[in-house]
């Protein structure tokens, strides 16, 4: 952890996406093999032995049973906060129909048929991923939802049933993806597949993508803090290290212009990783954090544009004002008590969002990720728009173009 004045390049370095030779030969192999090789891979990556790697119905009812029921009930409560708001944002795309005396011009949103989510289930097992990838899903009309998870547990079998998938597979990493994007004799083929992953899933979703859609390559996880002298050094410390227990390589940064407060969230950080059960992780991944003093609070969000971080909190006396100013985050947390953890797990936004300075281009995952927007037209005088078509075909050289349009003229 470092504190400093001069934003050093490293800050907005992305981490780069691996190319990964074994990637490539394990695609290679469940294209040609199918279940076979998905088994024998898991054996391989995983040390399981797979006779059988479907979820079954008596394996979803075991979960349940095996599982505490406040843990069932927390589940169900965010997947209800979650769906919510994706049926919210659904009902703000429509279809529509531009009508004029020569045509009939029109928009359909159209679901995706089947998409595959893929769940992490390494380091930690994550059933809010379950929930955040499936139920947008659901909402947007998926008619086939199936899941992938490594050794999945209970609960993300209860997550992955309560939000709505179709067909659960005990089955990770790079033979997972294969499976989904080209099919075996157990696991269907998918037109879509999101969620988050290591750098071997990354780099298999890299490599599949054109077979099938993904939603975006996804690092690992980015908290970037802007604060004033109204921050929180309680809160801003345990948020950031929320951050860094994610992983060695997480990132979780603090920009203010109140250097005493910078001193004293790195004092703050260190009291409380002292005692974080994470803490082996979380050091690690705060020997890569920064703490940025600036001048200014403009200077603050010029700096957090450029990064574009996955989560930006802002704990400033003019929110509003911030507000206006960021453009650029996967997702944003205004205010001391909007906890970056309740967007991971609760409040109803979703947590699978762009890393490495992908939310310049990007949003994160929602029930837009799963609809096509798909055009048509019903053209009722083709004399009033033939002759400007056959001249910017001539312009362009294609007299094909140029004939289909004049032959249509009255």
């Amino acid at each position: 952890m470092k504190i400093v004045k001069t934003v050093p390049d490293s800050f907005y370095e992305g981490r780069p996406f691996e190319e990964i030779d074994v990637v490539k030969d394990v695609i290679a192999q469940v294209r040609a093999r199918g279940d076979e090789a998905v088994r024998a891979y898991t054996k391989t990556f995983d040390n399981m032995d797979l006779p059988s790697f479907e979820v079954t119905q008596e394996d979803i009812e075991h979960a349940y049973d095996s599982v505490d029921e406040r843990v069932i009930n927390a589940i169900t409560v965010a997947h209800g906060h979650i769906k919510e708001f994706a049926e919210i944002q659904v009902a703000s795309l429509k279809d529509f129909e531009l009508k004029s005396h020569w045509s009939v011009l029109g928009q359909k949103i159209i679901p995706i048929d089947t998409v595959g989510c893929y769940v992490p289930g390494g380091r930690y097992p994550l059933p809010s991923s379950a929930l955040m990838s499936i139920t947008p899903a659901r909402v947007a009309g998926v008619e086939n939802i199936v899941v992938c998870s490594p050794k999945i547990r209970n609960e993300t079998i209860i997550a992955a049933d309560i939000a709505g998938a179709d067909r659960i597979f005990s089955i990770g990493g790079i033979q997972a993806i294969a499976a989904m994007a080209y099919g075996t004799e157990t696991v269907p083929k998918v037109h879509m597949i999101v969620g988050p992953g290591n750098k071997y899933v990354t780099a298999a979703k890299r490599m599949v993508y054109g077979d099938v859609g993904i939603d975006f390559l996804a690092g690992p996880s980015e908290v970037l803090v802007i604060a004033d002298e109204t921050g929180d050094v309680s809160l801003i410390a345990a948020d950031m290290l929320s951050q860094a227990e994610h992983d060695p390589l997480a990132e979780a940064h603090l920009i203010t212009n109140d250097e005493t407060l910078a001193h004293r969230v790195e004092a703050e950080i260190r009291a409380q990783v002292s005692v974080s059960p994470t803490r082996e992780i979380a050091e690690q991944a705060l020997e890569n954090t920064f703490i940025i003093v600036v001048g200014s609070m403009e200077e603050a969000y010029d700096i957090s544009n450029k990064k574009a971080p996955e989560h930006l909190e802002l704990q400033v006396a003019d929110e509003e004002k911030a507000m206006e100013r960021v453009r650029h985050y996967g997702s944003l947390f205004l205010g001391k008590n909007s906890a970056e953890t309740f967007g991971d797990y609760a409040s109803g936004t979703n947590h699978i969002l762009p890393t490495g300075g992908c939310a310049r281009f990007t949003g994160g995952l929602s029930v837009f990720s799963f609809l096509k927007i798909q055009t048509y037209q019903k053209i009722l005088s083709p004399d009033f728009i033939a002759d400007i078509v056959a001249e910017l075909a001539k312009a362009e050289g294609l007299d094909s173009h140029r004939q289909a349009a004049l032959r249509r003229k009255t």
